[in-house]
């Protein structure tokens, strides 16, 4: 991993913590393991077991920020599972690998003096360098043997769509669109917050 790509996903993350680069070094190793490059477009796909309101957050960043796996491009998804793993899929060759932090690591990590500061309310940012600093060292430096466990190439099969580039109005609230998002509905093809709303209405109706 050079300097530079280091520097692109702490930009991206916006803070310094030891979870992003292990996000990024174990995104590297999958994709090291599948022989592919970062995905420019959907070459790629994610399926993140992470979730929300822990260090699992940033560990995604890196993920996101070394594959190029994004929302935006759609080729990310997250179960919620709670967990620090992730299945890096080459989705030209089918061929996907799960990788995941080794579990007496993943433990251990939470007993850190940055974690301790968190758990305080400290924001990441606020944390002095002298305790973020020798953390994000050890994990851009250790061997991968240490923290990660690799899982075999394994087939993958995604499901295959055509990118949508047709719009309409919603008859409803009259904004554009996406037409594969729009539903027939008595009062006209309708978004779908639109479709929520007038299926409350018909259900308060029936109540």
């Amino acid at each position: 991993m050079t300097a530079e790509e280091f520097k692109m996903a702490l930009a991206f993350h916006g803070h310094k913590c030891p979870a992003m680069p292990l996000g990024l070094r174990s995104a590297k190793a999958a994709m090291k393991a599948l022989g592919v490059e970062r995905s420019k477009d959907k070459e790629l796909h994610v399926i993140a077991e992470t979730g929300k309101g822990h260090a699992a957050g940033c560990f995604l960043d890196g993920v996101m920020s070394a594959t190029g796996c994004t929302y935006g491009k759609s080729n990310i998804e997250k179960r919620y599972y709670n967990k620090m793993a992730f299945t890096l899929i080459d989705v030209k060759t089918g061929r996907s690998v799960r990788v995941r932090l080794k579990d007496e690591f993943f433990g251990n990590m939470l007993n850190s003096p940055f974690v301790a500061q968190r758990k305080q309310g400290v924001a990441p940012q606020d944390i002095p360098a002298e305790v973020t600093d020798p953390l994000v060292n050890k994990v851009m430096t250790m061997p991968e043997e240490m923290f990660l466990e690799i899982g075999p190439i394994e087939p993958f099969e995604l499901p295959r769509g055509k990118g949508c580039f047709d719009t309409d109005l919603c008859a409803q609230c009259g904004e554009r669109v996406f037409v594969d998002k729009l539903t027939e509905t008595k009062a006209g093809r309708v978004c779908i917050p639109c479709q929520e709303r007038l299926s409350g209405v018909v259900e308060s109706e029936r109540g």
